[in-house]
């Protein structure tokens, strides 16, 4: 569809911006109209999304040229040089004009000329930027991502002053007209990683995106039903920042503090910026920790459902697993129950206000719990083990590979309660098959584990001391493959 130019003659203009954007009928449409040496000017912004007081200003230095201007023939040069702003750039058609006034941006029309001054006076509400909730750190900084992408861009340069960091702004949704900006250091990043990203958000054809960043993901990661995370999100600009480093792609969503990651692979999700705020030993520590709490979450119950089942597995060391009282409803659906009693809590959490939601948990653990092994409901092993279990989910770092865990934790359970020790080998074999059979974007999900990554894999199971860590991960194919020059010149 052709674009429509802009009018030479002011009126024209005006009639259009009355059909299209509504001026007149819709409240937070701004429109201001002035006579600077009998030539009409008209601005058009809208409220809510500007910076009033720009704004006045630009109204006022418009209004007062006329006591110090003469010239009618220079009247656009004089506009242009009087409008008080660091951004200011031309349009030459109504749709540009259009988009950048829904965007936050103020636009002016001079009656005889056929392009519009657009001023960048973006002002959008949200929160002060502040430390998130699911990636919190003991020492580090207390900062965040916000739903305002200009804060986001400017949290991240902040980080990596860098000539050669590159925010690419693009727009997506006929609709919504959705700002996204791609992120990334022009020397580090694969080419045709970043070309490739920007060809699927290009791609995209829907009205709007008002579930943000997850809408954007599904467009470009074609996932079908794997419930397993190919992306990474995070709040953190440090995060961010560190992986910008290491040649990863950023997609940053205006209205959305959680910034995308890619590509990733599984073991990015269980990483987390606490363990490189400790010295290595310690950070080593916190990461093993974690390892262990995340095999709990997948494991430990098919594990001791087996165990269960079939006493001859277990050595006479372990002979004391398996519940003494089953109780008067079978293992595994006392398991099935503790699992998703599990999830009613944990939803009805999220869902109640935060002043109640320590009350409510206290009552869960205490009274719900005691009374279902007094009535015989649930054993008492059973909810030791579903405890650790949860416990696990909710020490992994990423929630979206939390819930894909869970999932993977009944499919096995449910394997091994109807076929014994076949359900549990085949269930556990095909996880594993499955898990290496994914891809983020061509990279595979489980490497450096399959494909086999020795010196990444050191890297992935010890906390290494930056100054130790020389190399960029091969699997995001850097262009720059060195953190640090290899021979540092003697001043």
């Amino acid at each position: 569809m052709a674009k429509s130019p802009i009018s030479a003659k002011i009126n024209d203009n005006l009639a259009y911006m009355k059909e299209r954007v509504g001026v007149g009928t819709s409240y937070d449409v701004g429109f201001r109209e002035v006579t600077l040496l009998r030539t009409k000017i008209q601005l058009y912004y809208l409220t809510g999304l500007v910076d009033s007081l720009i704004v006045q200003e630009v109204i006022k230095e418009l209004v007062n040229l006329n006591d110090h201007e003469s010239n009618k023939r220079k009247v656009p040069e004089i506009v242009e040089n009087r409008l008080i702003h660091q951004q200011v750039e031309k349009v030459k058609t109504m749709d540009e004009a259009v988009d950048q006034i829904l965007s936050g941006l103020i636009v002016v029309f001079i009656d005889g000329e056929r392009y519009a001054h657009v001023v960048d006076t973006r002002s959008y509400p949200g929160r002060s930027p502040e430390e998130p909730d699911t990636e919190r750190v003991i020492r580090g900084s207390r900062d965040g991502f916000t739903e305002n992408i200009v804060e986001n861009t400017a949290l991240t340069r902040r980080r990596i002053r860098d000539t050669r960091l590159r925010h690419e702004m693009l727009k997506v949704g006929e609709r919504s007209k959705t700002d996204i900006c791609v992120s990334y250091v022009k020397d580090i990043a694969d080419p045709g990683l970043v070309q490739y990203i920007k060809d699927k958000i290009n791609e995209i054809e829907v009205d709007g995106i008002s579930m943000a960043e997850k809408t954007v993901e599904e467009f470009i990661i074609k996932r079908n039903w794997n419930p397993y995370p190919l992306v990474r999100y995070t709040e953190r600009p440090d995060v961010a920042a560190s992986h910008l480093l290491e040649g990863h792609v950023l997609i940053m969503v205006d209205t959305s503090p959680s910034v995308i990651i890619l590509p990733t692979t599984f073991f990015h999700h269980i990483q987390h910026a606490e363990e490189h705020r400790q010295v290595p030993m310690v950070g080593t520590f916190i990461r093993w920790t974690r390892f262990l709490a995340i095999l709990a979450s997948l494991f430990l119950l098919p594990v001791w459902l087996l165990f269960v089942m079939e006493p001859s597995l277990l050595p006479k060391a372990l002979s004391f697993i398996g519940p003494n009282d089953e109780g008067n409803i079978p293992i595994v659906i006392q398991i099935i129950l503790g699992v998703v009693g599990i999830e009613f809590l944990r939803m009805a959490a999220i869902h109640t206000p935060t002043a109640l939601s320590t009350a409510m948990g206290l009552i869960a653990a205490v009274l719900i719990g005691q009374i279902a092994i007094d009535v015989g409901m649930l054993s008492p092993e059973v909810i030791l083990y579903i405890s650790i279990s949860a416990i696990g989910s909710y020490v992994t770092p990423s929630y979206e590979l939390s819930v894909a865990n869970k999932i993977g934790n009944l499919y096995m359970i449910l394997a091994t309660a109807f076929f014994g020790l076949i359900g549990f080998l085949i269930s556990f074999t095909s996880f594993i098959v499955f898990l290496a059979s994914l891809r983020s974007i061509r990279t595979p999900y489980l490497w450096p584990f399959i494909p086999f990554n020795l010196t990444a894999m050191f890297h992935i199971l010890l906390r290494i001391p930056v100054p130790f860590t020389k190399s960029r991960p091969s699997i995001v194919h850097p262009k720059n493959n060195y953190r640090q020059p290899i021979n540092k010149s003697k001043s």
